[in-house]
């Protein structure tokens, strides 16, 4: 143990506290926020959104993008947007942040939990295949649960710590059981699978730009999809659903106040300005910590999956069993390393126990074995 926080203090240069994930603010930032100050458009109005809008779409190579709150509010206006609704049920992987089952339960629909590959640590294909054909019919277009008798209109897989799943293949699968695609790309900003960024395969796709995620405003997210009806039906709702009017206050139907401020905004386009020295960085470190685990005994560093570019933003190990994690995480974070491990899953949870699951081996031996290392870009 002694010898991994010796080279993460090595390569982060330093022996003082190597956080996790600390965010940069080293290109016009400052110059974006003032301006932003100065015009007074501090809100949801302003040129910053509308600049961030155009930027994010044309990196993913989505045709929009709508600007929101966060990540979590993106996908929960993904899920309505894709028809989701009280009642329903939504396939989901249990080895994800609580972000995306919270989205779902939001909608009022219920969490249906199927595992993992161990490469990806993304959702199985075949795990949901089997799923399928095991619980599943299709009647009337749609896909029904044989055992709880609802409705399964979604399935949300989500891009664990910017590795992509094989999307490819859920899309496929869920095409032919009449399921909407909604992907998590929260982590994967500037991940792409067989040359195409994460969160376009689907129906849309949900991206976070939280304090700690690859670029950031503090908080913020989108949506991105190539339906223009789903994209304007998303500002609209995004924005209460106000009618536009010069003063007039008038509202369609049920809206939501998730539009990202502009203050947000010009953050957020200063710093896409410096993404691609970001993941540049990024690939550096991870190709270092590849080369130093490599001759490690009973740890495994995650690497990107076969046909896929990962934007590395959490780097991850996979230790020995449970036992050598807890000791790993107590020893490296009393030396002022810090570290942590993976999200307990989410049918353990309290509020999700009761969520129907297939078998869910894979996601049982990750929950006990993963633990993330600092991965900020080195300056």
């Amino acid at each position: 143990m002694q010898n991994i926080v010796d080279f993460i203090q090595k390569t982060f240069n330093t022996a003082e506290f190597i956080p996790l994930h600390e965010p940069r603010f080293m290109g016009n930032e400052k110059k974006y926020l003032n301006e932003c100050i100065d015009s007074t458009f501090v809100s949801s109005v302003g040129k910053f959104v509308d600049e961030f809008e155009k930027k994010i779409a044309q990196f993913t190579g989505a045709k929009y993008a709508v600007a929101t709150t966060n990540g979590t509010s993106a996908l929960h206006i993904s899920l309505l947007l894709a028809g989701v609704e009280r009642g329903d049920e939504v396939i989901t992987q249990p080895l994800t942040f609580i972000a995306t089952c919270n989205a779902i339960n939001y909608t009022g629909a219920a969490s249906v939990f199927v595992d993992v590959d161990l490469d990806t640590m993304g959702l199985s294909p075949k795990s949901l295949k089997e799923f399928l054909n095991a619980n599943c019919e299709i009647v009337n277009s749609t896909c029904r649960n044989k055992t709880s008798g609802k409705t399964i209109k979604a399935c949300v897989p989500m891009h664990t710590f910017g590795h992509p799943c094989r999307i490819d293949e859920i899309k496929e699968i869920c095409d032919a059981w009449h399921i909407a695609l909604v992907e998590d790309a929260a982590e994967s900003l500037g991940s792409y699978y067989k040359e195409r960024h994460t969160g376009t395969f689907g129906l849309l796709g949900a991206i976070s730009f939280n304090g700690n995620k690859i670029i950031t405003s503090g908080g913020g997210g989108c949506i991105i999809t190539n339906d223009e009806t789903l994209a304007k039906k998303a500002k609209h709702i995004t924005t209460t659903a106000k009618i536009p009017h010069r003063w007039e206050y008038s509202h369609d139907m049920i809206g939501y106040n998730y539009r990202l401020p502009n203050i947000n905004a010009a953050l957020l386009v200063a710093q896409l300005e410096q993404i691609e020295n970001f993941l540049q960085n990024k690939r550096v470190l991870a190709k270092e910590y590849k080369n130093f685990f490599a001759a490690c005994e009973n740890v495994r560093f995650i690497k990107e999956p076969q046909e896929s570019l990962s934007n590395y933003w959490l780097n991850a190990i996979i230790l020995k069993d449970k036992q050598e994690r807890d000791r790993f995480l107590e020893f490296s974070n009393n030396s002022g390393v810090m570290t942590r491990p993976i999200w307990t899953l989410m049918n353990r949870l309290e509020m999700f126990k009761e969520c129907q699951c297939g078998d869910l081996t894979n996601a049982t031996y990750l929950e006990e074995r993963v633990v993330n290392i600092p991965s900020s870009v080195r300056i």
